[in-house]
Protein backbone atom coordinates (compact mmCIF):
# COMPACT_ATOMS: atom_id res chain seq x y z
CA UNK A 1 0.00 0.00 0.00
CA UNK A 2 1.03 3.42 -0.81
CA UNK A 3 0.93 5.74 2.16
CA UNK A 4 1.17 9.70 2.08
CA UNK A 5 3.44 10.12 4.96
CA UNK A 6 5.60 7.25 6.96
CA UNK A 7 7.13 7.44 10.32
CA UNK A 8 9.77 5.46 11.45
CA UNK A 9 9.41 5.31 15.43
CA UNK A 10 11.97 4.29 17.77
CA UNK A 11 12.91 3.44 21.62
CA UNK A 12 16.19 3.22 21.71
CA UNK A 13 18.26 0.87 24.16
CA UNK A 14 21.37 -0.99 24.25
CA UNK A 15 19.58 -4.35 25.04
CA UNK A 16 16.34 -3.89 23.31
CA UNK A 17 15.65 -1.35 20.52
CA UNK A 18 11.82 -0.77 19.14
CA UNK A 19 10.93 -0.14 15.99
CA UNK A 20 7.90 0.80 14.71
CA UNK A 21 6.80 2.10 11.25
CA UNK A 22 3.47 4.15 11.01
CA UNK A 23 1.68 4.86 7.36
CA UNK A 24 -0.51 7.84 7.05
CA UNK A 25 -3.25 7.84 4.45
CA UNK A 26 -6.26 10.89 4.98
CA UNK A 27 -5.00 11.48 8.47
CA UNK A 28 -5.69 7.59 9.55
CA UNK A 29 -2.77 5.80 10.64
CA UNK A 30 -1.89 2.25 11.08
CA UNK A 31 0.97 -0.13 11.37
CA UNK A 32 3.32 -1.06 8.69
CA UNK A 33 5.38 -2.95 10.65
CA UNK A 34 7.14 -3.54 14.16
CA UNK A 35 10.09 -4.96 15.20
CA UNK A 36 12.49 -5.27 18.61
CA UNK A 37 16.32 -5.70 18.07
CA UNK A 38 17.54 -7.73 20.77
CA UNK A 39 21.47 -6.87 21.82
CA UNK A 40 21.55 -8.33 24.81
CA UNK A 41 23.60 -11.23 23.21
CA UNK A 42 26.57 -9.27 21.97
CA UNK A 43 29.58 -9.02 23.61
CA UNK A 44 30.46 -5.45 23.71
CA UNK A 45 28.55 -1.96 23.33
CA UNK A 46 30.71 -1.15 20.05
CA UNK A 47 29.21 -4.29 18.33
CA UNK A 48 25.66 -3.34 19.85
CA UNK A 49 25.99 0.56 18.21
CA UNK A 50 27.30 -1.05 14.59
CA UNK A 51 24.02 -3.58 14.79
CA UNK A 52 21.62 -0.70 15.83
CA UNK A 53 23.39 1.68 12.50
CA UNK A 54 22.94 -1.08 10.26
CA UNK A 55 19.32 -2.17 11.20
CA UNK A 56 18.02 1.29 11.45
CA UNK A 57 19.34 1.88 8.07
CA UNK A 58 17.90 -1.47 6.63
CA UNK A 59 14.60 -0.29 8.07
CA UNK A 60 15.06 3.20 6.12
CA UNK A 61 16.23 1.46 2.88
CA UNK A 62 13.00 -1.16 3.25
CA UNK A 63 10.32 1.63 4.06
CA UNK A 64 10.96 4.82 3.31
CA UNK A 65 9.91 7.18 6.12
CA UNK A 66 9.62 10.74 5.90
CA UNK A 67 10.54 11.39 9.20
CA UNK A 68 12.01 9.22 12.14
CA UNK A 69 10.52 10.09 15.82
CA UNK A 70 12.59 9.19 18.50
CA UNK A 71 12.15 8.94 22.57
CA UNK A 72 14.90 11.12 24.00
CA UNK A 73 16.87 9.31 27.40
CA UNK A 74 15.95 10.19 30.56
CA UNK A 75 18.39 10.12 33.64
CA UNK A 76 17.74 7.80 35.84
CA UNK A 77 19.75 6.66 38.72
CA UNK A 78 22.40 5.44 36.83
CA UNK A 79 25.01 7.58 34.90
CA UNK A 80 26.68 5.01 32.74
CA UNK A 81 23.43 3.51 31.83
CA UNK A 82 22.35 7.01 30.51
CA UNK A 83 25.39 7.46 28.67
CA UNK A 84 24.76 3.95 26.83
CA UNK A 85 21.57 4.90 26.21
CA UNK A 86 22.69 8.55 24.89
CA UNK A 87 25.38 6.20 22.16
CA UNK A 88 22.18 4.24 20.94
CA UNK A 89 20.26 7.01 20.35
CA UNK A 90 22.62 8.86 18.71
CA UNK A 91 23.73 6.14 16.46
CA UNK A 92 19.93 5.54 15.47
CA UNK A 93 19.75 9.36 14.65
CA UNK A 94 23.10 9.34 12.66
CA UNK A 95 21.77 6.45 10.37
CA UNK A 96 18.34 8.38 9.77
CA UNK A 97 20.85 11.70 9.21
CA UNK A 98 22.80 9.82 6.96
CA UNK A 99 19.69 8.85 4.75
CA UNK A 100 18.32 12.75 5.10
CA UNK A 101 15.55 11.64 7.20
CA UNK A 102 14.59 14.26 9.17
CA UNK A 103 14.51 14.11 12.65
CA UNK A 104 12.11 14.33 15.89
CA UNK A 105 12.74 13.52 19.52
CA UNK A 106 10.15 13.75 22.07
CA UNK A 107 10.68 13.02 26.09
CA UNK A 108 8.99 9.99 27.49
CA UNK A 109 6.54 11.98 29.29
CA UNK A 110 5.35 13.94 26.35
CA UNK A 111 4.98 10.61 24.60
CA UNK A 112 2.84 9.46 27.51
CA UNK A 113 0.93 12.57 27.68
CA UNK A 114 0.38 12.32 23.57
CA UNK A 115 -1.32 9.34 23.78
CA UNK A 116 -2.95 8.97 27.49
CA UNK A 117 -3.09 12.68 28.25
CA UNK A 118 -1.16 11.76 31.43
CA UNK A 119 2.57 12.23 31.28
CA UNK A 120 3.03 9.76 34.26
CA UNK A 121 0.70 6.84 32.57
CA UNK A 122 2.30 3.56 32.85
CA UNK A 123 3.56 1.72 30.19
CA UNK A 124 0.70 -0.77 30.47
CA UNK A 125 -1.48 2.31 30.46
CA UNK A 126 0.27 3.55 27.09
CA UNK A 127 0.46 0.15 25.31
CA UNK A 128 -2.94 -0.62 25.88
CA UNK A 129 -4.48 2.64 24.84
CA UNK A 130 -2.12 2.69 21.78
CA UNK A 131 -3.81 -0.37 20.92
CA UNK A 132 -7.36 0.81 20.64
CA UNK A 133 -6.06 3.98 19.05
CA UNK A 134 -4.55 2.34 16.30
CA UNK A 135 -6.90 -0.52 16.28
CA UNK A 136 -4.39 -3.51 16.76
CA UNK A 137 -5.69 -6.85 18.13
CA UNK A 138 -4.26 -8.96 20.82
CA UNK A 139 -2.77 -7.56 23.78
CA UNK A 140 0.56 -5.50 23.87
CA UNK A 141 3.47 -7.92 24.51
CA UNK A 142 6.41 -6.21 24.24
CA UNK A 143 6.69 -2.46 25.96
CA UNK A 144 9.99 -2.28 23.63
CA UNK A 145 7.55 -2.50 20.44
CA UNK A 146 4.86 -0.15 21.89
CA UNK A 147 7.00 2.57 22.95
CA UNK A 148 8.50 2.53 19.74
CA UNK A 149 5.31 2.88 18.33
CA UNK A 150 3.94 5.60 20.70
CA UNK A 151 6.58 7.73 20.02
CA UNK A 152 5.81 7.63 16.15
CA UNK A 153 2.18 7.86 17.13
CA UNK A 154 2.95 10.80 19.45
CA UNK A 155 4.91 12.83 16.42
CA UNK A 156 1.97 12.18 14.07
CA UNK A 157 -0.29 13.91 16.72
CA UNK A 158 2.48 16.82 17.38
CA UNK A 159 2.70 17.22 13.16
CA UNK A 160 -0.96 16.81 12.32
CA UNK A 161 -1.92 19.57 15.17
CA UNK A 162 1.19 22.18 14.24
CA UNK A 163 0.88 21.33 10.32
CA UNK A 164 -2.17 23.16 9.67
CA UNK A 165 -3.52 20.25 8.64
CA UNK A 166 -6.60 19.15 10.19
CA UNK A 167 -6.18 18.50 13.53
CA UNK A 168 -5.82 19.97 17.44
CA UNK A 169 -3.25 19.32 20.24
CA UNK A 170 -5.48 18.59 22.78
CA UNK A 171 -4.49 19.59 26.76
CA UNK A 172 -6.55 17.01 28.01
CA UNK A 173 -9.07 14.55 27.72
CA UNK A 174 -12.02 16.32 27.75
CA UNK A 175 -11.14 18.74 25.21
CA UNK A 176 -10.42 15.72 22.79
CA UNK A 177 -13.73 14.07 24.05
CA UNK A 178 -15.54 17.63 22.85
CA UNK A 179 -13.87 17.15 19.45
CA UNK A 180 -14.04 13.69 18.83
CA UNK A 181 -17.34 12.21 20.22
CA UNK A 182 -17.22 9.60 17.83
CA UNK A 183 -14.07 8.15 19.29
CA UNK A 184 -15.38 7.49 22.17
CA UNK A 185 -17.14 3.70 23.15
CA UNK A 186 -18.89 4.16 26.51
Amino acid sequence: MNYERIILGIDPGTNAMGLGVLGINRQKVQVVTMDVLKLDKLPNHALKLKKIFETVLRNIDTYHPDELAIESPFYGKNIQSMLKLGRAQGVAIAAALYRDIPVFEYSPRKVKQSITGKGSASKEQVASLLYRILEMQGTPQNFDITDALAVGLCHFFQKKGSAGEAGNNYSGWKAFIQDNPGRISR
